[in-house]
């Protein structure tokens, strides 16, 4: 790395003839043009890659943190696995020779070895169902990742088009979460909460896209061979990004832009450029979020008034004209860096600058925690003991960024509660919402951990563990290669140095996104993740950057290759398998929604039982179908149903309280207290759940207490009666003798 660091001096402005600046800081020898078609090209597969990272945000946008499939969801992962499957046998078909080696197979293979663990952990899951949907999702996860390597095999040049189309999407995704709060009215009328939402439903979501956007948008701006056109766009892309970052109030966002730009400025020597960009778009950002945390019509919850539609036309009214202005600046600025000539000493000084700012501001930050009235170790236990206090309350207010206190320790005690009860294989994908509710009894639900490690522990245990660990070892080791941090930038060609850049660009988008989701759960979300695997996938795939890459075309026939051929069949196989394996919950789900609006009740029990058969882990389709026979009083049947339920998910409060409700309205008190006491048993959250069981079993226990005293009331009288019976019974025989003797003669 060091290496890296100083590799290069720190402008790449133009610079003078007489400056005798090396080839690496130099813009004097771009690289050589490419020809307009291969540039038209490019830049129409960027569009429709962007346009498709877009769609998948919105189509997907709530992820597994649903109870049921969603035909969104579901054919955003049989695409995702069907494409990188394609990509997988096309590397594989496209030639008998490779360049080098197969690089990234064996992070590829970890990868696929955590999707298979996380399919295996259906055997044992409290919510197999749910444990499904993971499994669905984590392979489409697993073909975007091995597709993304794939590409960078067939195509290793692209990798500015990738790049492009992060940018793009990100941008695009900012500027609709704030055009959310333009027209609120129209595009977010649902919305109580202050921060940015849109179009995930979920402000960190929000945070974190725009957070990745930022390297992109670096990249884009500073690059040395596209001159003011992507440096003039580039700046209002930072401003739509940064602007989304700081209205979502997310702080591991705000964490994660954080580092993207120091490391950004630590290892690309394109810091001048950079700069420029950055404080450009930065400043109209901080125009833009300072005039919107002012109006507290725009950031305060609560539901729409009129007041905040019409501040929210005023703020578009000031985004408007920031961005044109923006824009203006940046094509000046951008015209600057390609025409005036900077010195050496010049970039040396600035480059001073820079480094010496970078330092103050820690400087600064100790300084300050040293003259607080608590000191500076006071501080520092101070802010540890906010971060991990289990009681705080931290409000939706912009205030909160500056805030240490959250309630994700909370998450984090009751997700290491329930892996150590589980420690090796853990309680199944997504297990965590479910098991959890045996180990506390605090009342703020959450169905995540809001933290992929502490997720993966409860869910997949120290199997789960070892498995994320090795695989991020292995990916470390595979994306150092095309960063090349021991090469020297002079060392290296014009096309060489610029793929560096974009490499660390793609590199920092996948550390930035590995910072906020150790923090949060924004890797259930595709239109997140599925960004960051591509470039994950590339960056394994590429190999060392002095190597030549990608397939040479082979002379051999494919029947020449039958290896190729069998590896290439069995991943389709296996895609096509997967897909439908993605299919079967969709399926179910709506076969439940047609027996719920079917026209006979025949229709109604065939489409229920049918949807059993798509999804027999399902609860859904057995509690729809007890329904029905319950609505045709077929008790037993309802009975039998609700039973399958719980002996499918036995540690699910969920299916007990379904068959504890049947029972009491079968007027069976003891069946159903036995049952409910399973719900109370299984939750200990003050839930409506354990309400409405508690209620319930009170019922049933008066209930049993009644049968109770009219048993022991009828008892009681059958008792009285024989004793009646017994007492008329001994008065006529003792009658019977005296009625005898006065009637004999004398």
């Amino acid at each position: 790395m060091g290496r890296l660091l100083a590799s290069g001096n720190v402008s790449t402005l133009a610079v003078a003839p007489e400056s005798g600046a090396g080839p690496d800081d130099s813009a004097s020898s771009p690289s050589p043009p490419s020809s307009p078609r291969r540039v038209v090209t490019g830049s129409l597969i960027a569009l429709c890659l962007s346009a498709a990272l877009v769609a998948i945000a919105f189509v997907s946008s709530g992820s597994v943190d649903q109870t049921t499939a969603t035909t969104g969801n579901t054919w955003t992962e049989i695409v995702l696995t069907l494409l990188g499957a394609g990509a997988i046998a096309a590397a594989v078909l496209s030639g008998g020779r490779k360049r080098g080696r197969a690089w990234g197979a064996g992070t590829v293979g970890l990868m696929a070895a955590l999707a298979a663990l996380t399919a295996l952990s259906i055997l044992w899951s409290v919510v197999p169902d749910t444990s499904w949907s993971a499994a669905n999702q984590m392979l489409s996860y697993l073909g975007a990742f091995a597709g993304a390597a794939a590409l960078a095999r067939l195509a290793p040049r692209r990798w500015a088009v990738l790049l492009g189309s992060i940018a793009l999407a990100a941008v695009a995704i900012s500027a609709w979460a704030l055009l959310a709060k333009v027209f609120p009215a129209t595009l977010a009328p649902d919305n109580v909460v202050g921060r940015l939402q849109a179009p995930f439903g979920y402000w960190n979501a929000v945070g974190v896209v725009g957070a990745v956007g930022l390297p992109a948008c670096l990249w884009a701006g500073a690059r040395r061979d596209r001159g003011r056109r992507l440096a003039g766009l580039a700046a209002p892309g930072i401003t739509l990004a940064l602007s989304a970052v700081v209205l979502s109030s997310s702080r591991s966002a705000d964490a994660a832009a954080a580092v993207m730009f120091a490391a950004w400025m630590a290892f690309v020597p394109l810091r001048l450029r950079s700069a420029v960009v950055l404080a450009v778009g930065g400043a109209g950002a901080a125009v833009i979020s300072a005039w919107a945390l002012s109006h507290s019509a725009l950031t305060a919850d609560g539901p729409l008034t009129s007041a905040t539609d019409s501040a929210g036309h005023t703020f578009g009214v000031v985004l408007l004209v920031v961005l044109v202005l923006v824009a203006a600046a940046g094509m000046a600025c951008a015209w600057a860096m390609d025409h005036v000539a900077v010195s050496a000493a010049t970039r040396r000084r600035a480059g001073t600058v820079l480094v010496a700012l970078a330092c103050l501001i820690p400087v600064a930050a100790v300084g300050a925690l040293a003259t607080s009235s608590r000191g500076l170790t006071g501080q520092i236990t101070h802010a540890w003991d906010s971060l991990t206090s289990t009681n705080a309350v931290v409000f939706n207010n912009p205030g909160r960024v500056l805030e240490f206190g959250s309630s994700r320790p909370m998450y984090w005690h009751q997700g290491l509660d329930v892996g150590q009860h589980a420690l090796f294989k853990g309680v199944g994908a997504l297990g965590y919402g479910t098991a959890r509710l045996r180990f506390t009894t605090n009342r703020y639900a959450s169905a995540q951990a809001h933290s992929y490690v502490i997720q993966t522990f409860a869910d997949l245990g120290l199997l789960g563990i070892a498995i994320t660990f090795a695989l991020l070892l292995a990916w470390v080791r595979a994306a150092l290669r095309p960063i090349a941090p021991r090469t020297r930038e002079r060392s290296l060609t014009d096309d060489q140095r610029d793929e560096r850049a974009g490499m660390v660009a793609l590199a920092l988008i996948v550390i930035g996104f590995g910072i906020e989701s150790t923090l949060d759960w924004t890797w259930y979300f595709p239109g997140v993740s599925v960004p960051v695997l591509l470039c994950a996938g590339w960056l394994i795939g590429r190999g060392p950057l002095a190597a030549p890459v990608g397939s040479l075309r082979s002379r051999r026939s494919l029947l020449d290759r039958p290896g190729a051929v069998a590896i290439a069949a069995a991943v389709a196989v296996i895609a096509l398998a997967g897909a439908w394996m993605q299919w079967l919950p969709q399926r179910s789900a709506d076969q439940v929604n047609d027996s719920v609006n079917a026209a006979s009740n025949a229709q109604a029990f065939a489409n229920a039982r049918a949807a059993i058969s798509s999804d027999p882990l399902a609860l859904e389709p057995r509690f729809a179908l007890a329904e029905l026979y319950q609505s045709v009083n077929d008790v037993p049947a309802a009975r039998g149903e609700l039973t399958d339920a719980v002996d499918t998910q036995p540690e699910n409060p969920a299916t007990w309280a379904q068959l504890g409700g049947l029972e009491l309205q079968a007027r069976q008190p003891q069946q159903a207290l036995a049952a409910l006491r399973h719900v109370i048993e299984l939750d200990h959250t003050p839930d409506p759940a354990t309400t409405t069981a508690a209620a319930q079993i009170t019922q049933a226990q008066a209930a049993i207490a009644a049968a109770k005293a009219a048993t022991a009331k009828r008892s009681a009288a059958r008792v009285s009666s024989r004793r009646r019976s017994r007492a008329r019974a001994q008065a006529e025989k003792q009658a019977t003798p005296r009625a005898a003797g006065a009637r004999r003669p004398r």
